[in-house]
C-alpha cells in the first residue's frame, strides 16, 4: 500500500532553512512568473494580428508541445552532466531566445520557431531540478518542499496571469517578453550562486545516442512496471482536459464582451483555486487521506467545466474555474507520491518522461480546444465539451488508482 504515517512531519521553516532549496525555489518562482506573463503577451499578440481564436489557441499550445520531443530525449541530460550546469545552461539559452522574440516586428512564424526552441530547453532544466531536490532535502523535508513548490508555483502563475493582462496592456507585448527574458538571466545567477556543484551521477556518464536511448528505455520501464506509477501518470495527464479554458481565455473574454484585463483574470482563476486547495489539503487532511482523495478530486476537477455550456458571465466563469482549480490540487499529492516512489538512479529520466508527457497532454488539449472552437464556433461550448470528455476519462482512472493504492 502507498498510505503511510509520518511521526514527525517537517515544517516549512525547516525547509526554507536550507540555502540550496531557497535558491532553487526563488529561481523557479521568478522564471515561472515571467513565463505566465509571456503566455498572456503571446496570446494577445497573435489574436491582435490574426483575429483568429484557433491560431491563438495553437500558438499557446506551442508553449507545451515541444516537450513531446524534449522530455523523452533531453531530460536524460540531467543524469549525464552535472545538474547545476544543465540548469544554468538551459536558463541562459532561454534568455537569449525569448529576448529575440521581444524584438518588435518579428514575424509570427519566427516567433513560433523561437518559442519551440525555448521550450525545448525546459525539459533538461526541469529534470535536473527534480533530480537535485531529493539530494538537497532529505526524507520528509522533501515532501514538504514539493508541497511548497507546487503552492508557490501556482501562486506565481496567479500573479503572472492576473497581472499579465494589466502589464501587457500597459507596456505592450514586446516589453512583456523582454521581462520574461530577464527572469531567466536572474534565475541562472541564483542557481549558479546558491546551488552546490555536484558531479554527474555515475550511471549517466556514458556518451552517445545509444546511451541516451538506454536511459529513455530504463525510465519508461520504471514507470510501466509499477502499477502505482502508471496510474499516477494517467491521473496527472488529465490536465490535458483542464487546460482548455486557458487556451480559449482570449476568445472567451471577447465572446462575453470583456477585454484584456478579463483575460488575465480568467487565466488566474484556476491556479488561484489550486493554491487554496493545496493549502487546505496540506493543513487539514492527513497524508493517507490525501492519497485516497486523488481519484475523486481528479473527477471533480473537470465537472465544473461542463457548466460553461451555459456561457456564464465573467464572475460566474471565474467561480467555475476557481472551483475546478481547488480540486485540481490533487496534482500536488500525486506528484509528490510519484517522485517518492521512483528510484534515485532513474529519477531524472523518469521525471522527464512523466513531466514531458503531462506538458504534452496539455499541449494536445490546447490544440483540441482550438479545433473545437473552430468547428463549433463557440469558446464556451468547446470548454464544456472538454469538461464532459475529461470527466468520462477521469472516472475509470480514479477507480484504477483506488485498486493500485490498496493492492
Amino acid at each position: 500500500m502507498v498510505d503511510h504515517g509520518q511521526a514527525a512531519p517537517a515544517t516549512f521553516r525547516e525547509v526554507f532553512g536550507v540555502g540550496e532549496f531557497r535558491a532553487l525555489w526563488s529561481a523557479e518562482l521568478l522564471s515561472i512568473t515571467g513565463d505566465q506573463l509571456a503566455r498572456v503577451a503571446l496570446s494577445v499578440l497573435v489574436f491582435q494580428r490574426t483575429n483568429s481564436a484557433g491560431l491563438t489557441a495553437l500558438t499557446y499550445a506551442l508553449t507545451y508541445l515541444p516537450d513531446l520531443v524534449g522530455g523523452p530525449l533531453l531530460s536524460g541530460l540531467a543524469d549525464r552532466f552535472p545538474r547545476r550546469t544543465v540548469m544554468v545552461s538551459a536558463d541562459l539559452a532561454r534568455a537569449v531566445l525569448v529576448a529575440c522574440m521581444a524584438i518588435p516586428g518579428v514575424p509570427i512564424v519566427l516567433i513560433a520557431v523561437l518559442l519551440v526552441a525555448a521550450r525545448l530547453c525546459n525539459s533538461p532544466f526541469s529534470a535536473a531540478q527534480a533530480a537535485t531536490l531529493p539530494l538537497v532535502l532529505a526524507e520528509d523535508r522533501y515532501v514538504i518542499g514539493q508541497t511548497i513548490r507546487q503552492i508557490t508555483l501556482q501562486s506565481a502563475q496567479l500573479v503572472g496571469f492576473a497581472g499579465g493582462g494589466a502589464v501587457v496592456a500597459l507596456l505592450g507585448t514586446s516589453r512583456a517578453l523582454a521581462i520574461d527574458a530577464a527572469t531567466f538571466l536572474v534565475s541562472a545567477v541564483l542557481i549558479r550562486a546558491g546551488v552546490n556543484h555536484r558531479p554527474a551521477p555515475p550511471s549517466g556518464t556514458e556518451d552517445g545516442t545509444f546511451s541516451m536511448l538506454r536511459q529513455l528505455r530504463a525510465g519508461a520501464r520504471i514507470i510501466w512496471w509499477d502499477r502505482r506509477l502508471r496510474t499516477l501518470v494517467g491521473l496527472a495527464w488529465l490536465a490535458g482536459f483542464g487546460i482548455v479554458p486557458e487556451g480559449l481565455a482570449v476568445p472567451y473574454a471577447a465572446s462575453i464582451g470583456e477585454g484584456t484585463l478579463a483575460v488575465g483574470l480568467l487565466l488566474a482563476a484556476h491556479p488561484a483555486g489550486i493554491v487554496v486547495g493545496a493549502f487546505l489539503l496540506g493543513r487539514l487532511v492527513d497524508p493517507p487521506r490525501r492519497q485516497r482523495l486523488i481519484g475523486p478530486f481528479a473527477v471533480l476537477a473537470l465537472v465544473p467545466l461542463i457548466a460553461f455550456a451555459f456561457q456564464p458571465g465573467l464572475h460566474a466563469a471565474l467561480g467555475l474555474l476557481f472551483l475546478s482549480g481547488t480540486f485540481t490540487a490533487y496534482q500536488v499529492t500525486a506528484s509528490a507520491t510519484f517522485i517518492s516512489l521512483v528510484p534515485d538512479s532513474g529519477r531524472g529520466q523518469a521525471f522527464g518522461l512523466a513531466g514531458s508527457g503531462l506538458i504534452a497532454a496539455q499541449g494536445l488539449g490546447l490544440v483540441a480546444g482550438g479545433v473545437l472552437v473552430t468547428s463549433l464556433g463557440s469558446a464556451a461550448t468547446a470548454i464544456a465539451v472538454a469538461g464532459a470528455a475529461g470527466t468520462l476519462v477521469a472516472l475509470p482512472a480514479a477507480a484504477a488508482w483506488t485498486r493500485a493504492r490498496t493492492a
